[in-house]
């Protein structure tokens, strides 16, 4: 592919795997190339300036991360949303053209075909279908509470918790055998001596 270069790519279009919609749903398409914080400034205005009620995050290949990135941030500024998470794949179309270093011919196209992964989180102030695939209940408030402390840490304060059991604790002890040297030459393993 060295004496190619990318010339377009284009992403097929694909409906959203989500029933029962608002209509006043706001679908974000987060790119490659996307600003977080634009992305996240233009959500914010959606949810809390207009109203909406539910809004999609969606990003395919190495966009995945950007976009769930936004979606967690958009849970901890808003707090109380319900989540539903859909995975699949979709196709992108990359269109390659033949750097010819001789000038007298045209240049050959190459379309590559690629399946990606992608990613579709909805968003919903409302409450969704718990036994949906995919689908997170809201996380608990955090934040102050009347008295001026932080819920969070007062919740957590002088709780212990118990760490599950090391490997070592689980497997059963064993047996370590010395063997003499003089055994060792005999043919008799170290197996054969633990009973």
């Amino acid at each position: 592919m060295e004496n190619f270069r990318k010339v377009r790519t284009s992403e097929e279009e694909m409906p959203l795997p989500f029933l029962d919609l608002s209509p006043d749903v706001v679908e974000m398409k987060v790119k490659e190339g996307s600003k977080i914080r634009n992305l996240m400034n233009f959500a914010m205005t959606q949810m809390e300036l207009k109203g909406s009620r539910q809004i999609i995050f969606s990003g395919c290949g190495r966009a995945i991360t950007k976009t769930i990135t936004c979606v967690e941030i958009m849970k901890r500024k808003l707090g109380g949303l319900h989540q539903v998470t859909k995975v699949r794949y979709k196709t992108v179309v990359e269109v390659w053209q033949k750097q010819d270093l001789l000038c007298d011919g045209p240049g050959q196209n190459l379309t590559v075909h690629k399946n990606v992964p992608s990613i579709c989180i909805l968003l919903s102030r409302d409450p969704l279908d718990p036994n949906q695939m995919g689908y997170q209940p809201p996380e608990p408030q955090h934040g102050l509470s009347e008295a001026g402390q932080d819920r969070a840490e007062s919740s957590t304060k002088g709780l212990k918790r118990l760490l599950p059991p090391s490997q070592e604790e689980l497997l059963p002890k064993k047996l370590q055998v010395q063997v003499p040297d003089s055994l060792r030459g005999s043919g008799t393993t170290a197996g054969q001596l633990d009973h």
